[in-house]
Order: C-alpha cells, then structure tokens, then sequence
C-alpha cells in the first residue's frame, strides 16, 4: 500500500514534468492573460494585503498579476523563509532591498514591514478539481495559513498554477488546506466548500 506521502511525491514529480515542459514563451503569455484575468476577477480593497511569490523554475510568473493588483488599490508582500518550518509575509515596496531567499528565489529585506495577508496566491505543484493542492514538499504555507486562522483571520486563497498541473485526485491528509479558488490560464476556477 503506497502512503499518502508518497503518492503526493510521485504526483508532484509528474505534474512539475508537465510543467517544466511548457514552451517557456508561452509560460510569459500564460502570464500575462492570468493577470488580466485577476484585475477583472479578484476584487481588492484600497491598502489590502496581498501575498504572491517570487517565481522559481518553471512557476507561473505572479508578477504581472501582482502589479495588477498592486494598480487596483493591493499593498503586496512575498514569503521570506525564516527557517525550515516557518514563513512570514514581508512588504514589497517598490525601490525597497531585495535579498535572496534561497530555492532561487527572493524576497524583501529583513527591514521589511511584517504583514498578514487578506488575500494569498499560493504556488503549488498539482492541485484537483476539488481545490485539494500538492505543495512542494516542506509545508510552509499550510503552516501559514494555520497561523493566520489562529489569530482569527480568514485569508482569501487562490492558487496559482497551469492547467496542465491538474491531477485527477490529490490524496487527503489532516494537515492539508483546502484551496477555495485555482486561478490558471483557463481562468479562475471557484471550488464548491467539502461538507
């Protein structure tokens, strides 16, 4: 009998493949309609925060949609990597210090405002049709997210990925979140809540 773990592994593995796969010009056009996409469909408030994420290897590029939001009223901040079991949120300030977070990716400064967010694109490997996700593996922003709902917050979360990263079923673990809204280039998908 294989784990849930390791069926997540070997899950992650192909759908990161399909990925990787993708013409790398048509990732930037992916990109660039998926934003659009957020500016008409993902409402912000003037000085809402807004979480996205430096992408890494073959991830959607959230930049353009955070700017989006960024041009709709959004303050935006990205994961800083704090140690192995915990991230926070910094603000991303435009001419602010950037340093690098490791995994090939970067993020704000330590002198860096410390936000929480109202509204997180979350990156993720695969994901179902039942808004069940498959991280990367070390469980951050499930962690996070946990924190933010222990201080009686409720963020709005939309995963970002391409359609291709779909899978037919992501197994069930207690520790898993449950993301509400995918947003890929087909559009934003909503997710009926599990009774």
């Amino acid at each position: 009998m294989t784990s849930p773990k390791d069926l997540k592994k070997n899950l992650r593995r192909e759908a990161l493949g399909r990925r990787d796969a993708l013409d790398p010009f048509w990732r930037v056009e992916a990109a660039l309609e998926m934003a659009e996409t957020a500016r008409d469909r993902v409402a912000v408030e003037p000085g809402q925060i807004v979480s996205g994420f430096w992408p890494m290897r073959s991830e959607v590029d959230v930049r353009p949609l955070m700017f989006a939001l960024r041009e709709n009223g959004a303050r935006l901040c990205l994961p800083a990597i704090l140690d192995k079991t915990t991230i926070v949120f910094r603000e991303l300030v435009r001419g602010a210090p950037m340093v690098d977070m490791g995994f090939g990716t970067i993020g704000p400064h330590e002198e860096a405002a410390v936000l929480d967010p109202a509204v997180m694109l979350v990156p993720l490997a695969a994901f179902d049709a039942r808004g069940h996700r498959i991280g990367y593996g070390a469980g951050h922003y499930d962690r996070a997210i946990a924190r933010l709902i222990e201080k009686g917050q409720a963020p709005r979360l939309i995963g970002i990925a391409f359609d291709c990263q779909e899978v037919a079923l992501v197994p069930d673990e207690p520790h898993d979140v449950i993301i509400p809204e995918i947003l890929t280039e087909s559009g934003l998908r909503r997710f009926a809540p599990q009774l």
